[in-house]
Parts: C-alpha cells; sequence; structure tokens
C-alpha cells in the first residue's frame, strides 16, 4: 500500500487578474520537483506531459500493463478530459489541474464506491485549508459558493495484476471567466483574485488524498462510518431539495437527508427514504419541487 507523507505547503498568489490570465502569464508545473525521486510524495511517482487528450485514459492503459500503485500522471493541457456520464470537457493550457492515480485498494470492492467521494473530501479540505469555503455535492463535484470548481472520475480497470481504480480529478487554478465552459463554473483566481501555486496545490492535494486512502483503508467499517459522517458534514447536497436523474430514466425529487454507510446519498420523498448509488444530483429550491 502506498503510503504518503502530509506536507506544510504554502500557497502564493500570483499576479494575473482573474480575467485576464493568457496562458504566457501561467508559469509550468514544477516537474523536476514532482518527480524527483519522490522527495516531495513519498510513494508517487509523479509523471508531467505537456499535453495529452486524458490522464484517465493514460493510466488505465499503464494499469493495464501492471503497472503498480503510486503512479500520478498530470497533463499542462489536457483536450478530452471525461467527466461521469462520458461528458467532455478541454481545459486551456496550464490554467488547471488536471491529473489521475493508479491506486490498488485492498479493501472488497463492494467498498470502492467510496473512491470518488472519498476523493472529492480530500479536494474540499485541501480548499478549506488555503482558505476557500469549498463543499462537495454529491457524488463528485466540488463547489464554491455553489459554482463548480473541481469535479472528479473514478474508473475500475482489470488487469492481470488484479483490479486497479484510476481517479481523475480536474480544478480550475486560473481558468477565467471566458474560458470556463458554462456560468455555474468557477476557478481558484475568480473566488481569491488570483491563482495559487499549482505545484504547491498539487502537493497539498496528493497528501490529503493519501491521508484520507491509508485511513479508509485500515479502518474497516469504522472507518466508513467516520468518513460518512465527515463526508456528509462538507456536502452541500444533503440537507437541500434535489432532484435525482436515475438510470434507466427515471427521477427522484425530494430532501437529501444524509449518507450512508456505502457512500449513498438518502433522499427522503413523502416519508419513504431511497438510498441513491447512482445518479446526476440537481439542487433545486424548494418552491421548485414537483406536486403530487
Amino acid at each position: 500500500m502506498v503510503s504518503f507523507r502530509r506536507l506544510e505547503v504554502t500557497i502564493v498568489t500570483v499576479s494575473p487578474a482573474a480575467d485576464e490570465s493568457p496562458a504566457t502569464d501561467r508559469p509550468p508545473l514544477d516537474s523536476t520537483a514532482l518527480s524527483a525521486d519522490g522527495a516531495l510524495l513519498p510513494g508517487l511517482r509523479v509523471e508531467v506531459v505537456e499535453e495529452t487528450g486524458s490522464t484517465n485514459a493514460l493510466v488505465a492503459e499503464r494499469a493495464r500493463a501492471g503497472e503498480p500503485e503510486g503512479l500520478v500522471v498530470v497533463a499542462e493541457h489536457q483536450t478530452a478530459g471525461r467527466g461521469r456520464l462520458d461528458r467532455r470537457w478541454e481545459t486551456p493550457p496550464r490554467a488547471a489541474l488536471t491529473f489521475s492515480v493508479l491506486l490498488r485498494p485492498s479493501v472488497a470492492p463492494a467498498s470502492w464506491p467510496w473512491l470518488p467521494l472519498l476523493a472529492g473530501h480530500a479536494v474540499g479540505k485541501t480548499l478549506r485549508a488555503v482558505g476557500h469555503d469549498a463543499a462537495v455535492k454529491w457524488p463528485n463535484d466540488v463547489l464554491i459558493d455553489g459554482r463548480k470548481v473541481a469535479g472528479l472520475l473514478v474508473e475500475r480497470v482489470d488487469s492481470p495484476a488484479g483490479p486497479a481504480a484510476v481517479v481523475g480529478i480536474g480544478l480550475n487554478v486560473s481558468t477565467s471567466r471566458q474560458e470556463l465552459p458554462v456560468p455555474e463554473a468557477t476557478s481558484l483566481a475568480l473566488e481569491a483574485g488570483g491563482a495559487p501555486d499549482r505545484t504547491a496545490l498539487l502537493v497539498d492535494l496528493l497528501a490529503t488524498l493519501g491521508e484520507s486512502y491509508a485511513a479508509w483503508q485500515a479502518g474497516g467499517a469504522a472507518a466508513e462510518a467516520r468518513l460518512a459522517e465527515s463526508y456528509a458534514a462538507a456536502c452541500d447536497t444533503v440537507g437541500r431539495e434535489v432532484r435525482v436523474d436515475l438510470p434507466a430514466a427515471q427521477t427522484l425529487h425530494g430532501r437529501a437527508t444524509g449518507v450512508d454507510s456505502r457512500g449513498r446519498l438518502l433522499v427522503e420523498h413523502d416519508g419513504t427514504t431511497t438510498a441513491v448509488a447512482a445518479g446526476d444530483v440537481v439542487h433545486v429550491r424548494a418552491q421548485e419541487r414537483p406536486q403530487d
């Protein structure tokens, strides 16, 4: 199992204005420091690529070839990122942190649905530690003031070495308003008036993810119960009226009341609670809830 060491990282704000940050003003990641024999991140092998279609696809290919746990591939420019429901997106060069981590969990596959929640929670904790009022949106988004700043995609990959999980994360760092794909998105620069150093932020994020992953692997049912409680407390979805677009074109309306021990969203409607394992969640106003 990979062991990550928690680091104290100073986040430094750079000067480009939030709405005017051309790629020429965006410094590259410090690939030398990131890949220096695990000095910053023990147990990880970080590879920085200038451009790729999808970091998840690259890491999945390596997983199928038998790559051990701990590989991290970071792209300066991701041209065909993938999200849930096969949504596609592109990030401007050096404007985001787009990376994928290869994990080979030792826990039972039945517990693997916790991975996207665990990873999203780690992103939220990292951002809160550097001053952002970040919250998670079930199952795999991170919000600041209700706007999406990060998204995740976790994919299972079967290989001769056993099953693996590829955890893909995309975090908008210096993306300007004009570069965002939808009005409901945001970036750290837009929220703070300047962009943090991406190398330092990546190190901090991977360290936080590693801590959470190690605790989840080692702790069994008790760790999952603690994770459920901690996740629910940081989840912007809990306590809201929601519409959940379920598989097979079904829709569920109700109030999100919590997260159960398996990471499923609990939605109450007319006294009945439904545990949702997969679905597209929309936060709605109470007055928008359909009346029976």
